[in-house]
Order: C-alpha cells, then sequence, then structure tokens
C-alpha cells in the first residue's frame, strides 16, 4: 500500500522550534505517522503541550527547552534524542527568522546574526546528528522561505540567509549521499504567531491572499505533510532538493510599504 511508505513507524526525530506553528504541527505529524520525537524551542510550556499530542498519537515526546541561537544547545539534541530512543532517524531543523529591516538600518552583525540563527544552528544539529543518521540511513529536512528565493524589499538579512540555508541543503546531499538524504521547504505565508500581526487584521489577510495565487494563507499543516513526506520513505529517491510549499507565490504577497532610497 502506497500509504504505508509515508509511515515512520518506530522511527526518532528531533524538531527544533517545535513549540508552535510549523515546528509543532511538524512533530506531531511526525509522531501520528509514528515517530518518537525530541521537541525544543525557548518555551517549556508550549512544548508540554506539544508532547501531550504526541503522547496522544501514542508514541514517546521528549521536551527539551534550550536557546537554540546557540549552536552548541541545538548540537547537543542529537545525542539526547539517542540516548533517549536509542537512535536518530530524523532531523527538522525548523528554527530560525529574522525581522525586516530597511537597507541601510541592517547593519553587517544583522547579517551575521541571520546566518546564524538560520544556518549555523541548523549545520550544528546536522553534523552532531550525522554519526546516527547514517547508522539508520535517515533523513534532514530544513525550513528555507519564499524568501531565499525571490526579491523585496525588506528581507535582505532574512532572505539572503534562506537562499544559503536553501544551498547547504543541495551541498549537504551531496557530502552524506548516498546513505543521508537531505532536503528543504522553501515556505511562504503560513498562519503562525510571526504572522500575528498581519492575520489579525481583514485588510491586510485580504491584500496577502490577493497576492497569492491560491489565494489564501498556508496553515501549518500543509508544511507538516511536506515533512513528512520529505522525512519518510515516500521520499526515498529525493535528496539535495527545496520543496516550495508557498501557495504558487513568485513575488513577496505583501508590501511592506519601504519607500525608494
Amino acid at each position: 500500500m502506497i500509504l504505508e511508505r509515508f509511515r515512520v513507524e518506530g522511527k526518532a526525530a528531533v524538531v527544533t522550534g517545535a513549540g508552535r506553528g510549523i515546528g509543532a504541527a511538524s512533530a506531531v505529524a511526525l509522531a501520528q505517522a509514528g515517530a518518537d520525537v525530541v521537541v525544543s524551542s525557548r518555551t517549556e510550556d508550549q512544548l508540554r503541550k506539544v508532547a501531550a499530542e504526541i503522547e496522544a498519537a501514542g508514541r514517546r515526546a521528549l521536551v527539551v527547552p534550550a536557546d537554540l541561537s546557540d549552536p552548541e544547545e541545538t548540537a547537543a539534541l542529537a545525542a539526547r534524542a539517542a540516548d533517549v530512543f536509542g537512535r536518530l532517524d530524523i532531523v527538522v531543523n525548523n528554527m530560525g527568522g529574522t525581522m525586516p529591516r530597511p537597507f541601510l538600518d541592517t547593519a553587517p552583525r544583522h547579517l551575521e546574526n541571520a546566518f546564524q540563527f538560520n544556518v549555523s544552528t541548523a549545520h550544528a544539529l546536522t553534523r552532531a546528528a550525522v554519526p546516527h543518521l547514517l547508522r539508520t540511513r535517515g533523513a534532514v529536512v530544513n525550513i528555507s522561505s519564499a524568501m531565499g528565493r525571490i526579491a523585496g524589499r525588506g528581507y535582505l538579512a532574512y532572505g539572503s540567509a534562506k537562499a544559503a540555508l536553501a544551498h547547504y541543503t543541495r551541498l549537504a546531499a551531496y557530502d552524506l549521499a548516498p546513505k543521508v538524504r537531505v532536503n528543504a521547504i522553501a515556505v511562504g505565508s503560513v498562519a503562525t504567531s510571526a504572522l500575528d500581526i498581519v492575520t489579525s487584521s481583514d485588510e491586510l489577510r485580504g491584500r496577502m491572499e490577493a497576492g497569492t495565487p491560491l489565494r489564501r494563507v498556508g496553515d501549518p499543516e500543509d508544511v507538516a505533510a511536506a515533512v513528512l513526506y520529505l522525512a519518510s520513505p515516500a521520499s526515498a529517491y529525493v535528496t539535495g532538493s527545496v520543496l516550495r510549499v508557498d501557495g504558487g507565490i513568485d513575488a513577496p504577497n505583501l508590501d511592506l510599504g519601504l519607500e525608494d532610497l
């Protein structure tokens, strides 16, 4: 049965930024498909709620509150998973993000911080996980962004970092083939807390929906379904790919209103 290829029964996963939004939805999706999951972010009470959903699906959850902007803390998640679950099969590097800024307000440190938050931490966890993933012939899924592919004002640091993460994915896939698969998802506008200021306004949400070919903002579960595909045997012949889950956009679907210099 083809649906069996989407199962990850008995496997173990680590999901960063798992307290809410895409990370939480991905952790729960993996559990519903059969995986035990390490969930990590800064906020323990959010993680506990996600862990309860994982356990309701009949799987084990390990809650690890951590400052995931620190590559060493992020890297430590691989050993925690292996110690508690006895294996590690799936890594979802979801933690990331950077606030928009006008060009002249974007200092070099903003670029450096964006790169560390979106790329260096993903590499730290992936590198630490590789010895375990080689044994299990595992998979890595990186959460990139449509802004790593398209251009819009205000996204210099964020878009540059997400573009780097997308190409990191292609390069890591070559380095780790044939035993470990590495893929990414280029995410569009998704209704998470990061977009609350937009989605809570009917006018702004309407503009964003009108600028999206599918005429809606994405749900975290839209991305979680793609995470499950890339983490499962369903994508066994896929590596080094960046899967678009963006509603079809080829330009930003909300203008930040930054004027010409």
